[in-house]
């Protein structure tokens, strides 16, 4: 199996990573943008689990397939990624002192003109809304993001 050459990083991977992961598969596809996308989770404790079916239907809602997604915690592998994007500033921290090159590690808000620096709230501990307002922000981001990664 090839490396991911664009991995999405929250904390349990069944909500904004997985999320992530299908609107940049659906965006580069339609930009005729070819990566090697993925997503993890810092933590193990929701390995093996699917998304969450508020993101699943979230994204079902605006015409993206959920596709099947078990959670799993970031590998070594993955780590080694051309560029790894996190939800939240601690991720970013937590993902280079498990290996990864600091220069690879971006917040997600740093692709959404006005919002860098800034966490993706976790929408797991809320309702619809929550899911909505995540996707707006991912959904922001993917121009920015596939600019940048089309030079590879």
């Amino acid at each position: 199996m090839r490396r991911a050459n664009l991995v999405f990083v929250c904390l349990g991977n069944i909500c904004r990573s997985t999320m992530a992961e299908q609107v940049a598969r659906a965006k580069a596809a339609e930009a005729g943008v070819v990566l090697r996308i993925g997503s993890a989770g810092i933590s193990g404790e929701e390995h093996g689990n699917p998304i969450d079916p508020r993101a699943a239907r979230c994204l079902l809602t605006h015409g993206y397939e959920p596709g099947h997604h078990l959670a799993h915690r970031i590998t070594r592998d993955e780590l080694g990624a051309r560029l790894l994007v996190a939800m939240e500033s601690y991720q970013v921290d937590r993902l280079v002192t498990m290996g990864a090159a600091a220069g690879t590690v971006r917040l997600l808000t740093d692709f959404v003109p006005g919002r860098e620096g800034t966490d993706v709230p976790d929408p797991w501990y809320g309702g619809p809304a929550g899911f909505e307002s995540t996707l707006e922000v991912i959904e922001a981001a993917m121009p920015a993001l596939l600019a940048e990664t089309s030079t590879w």
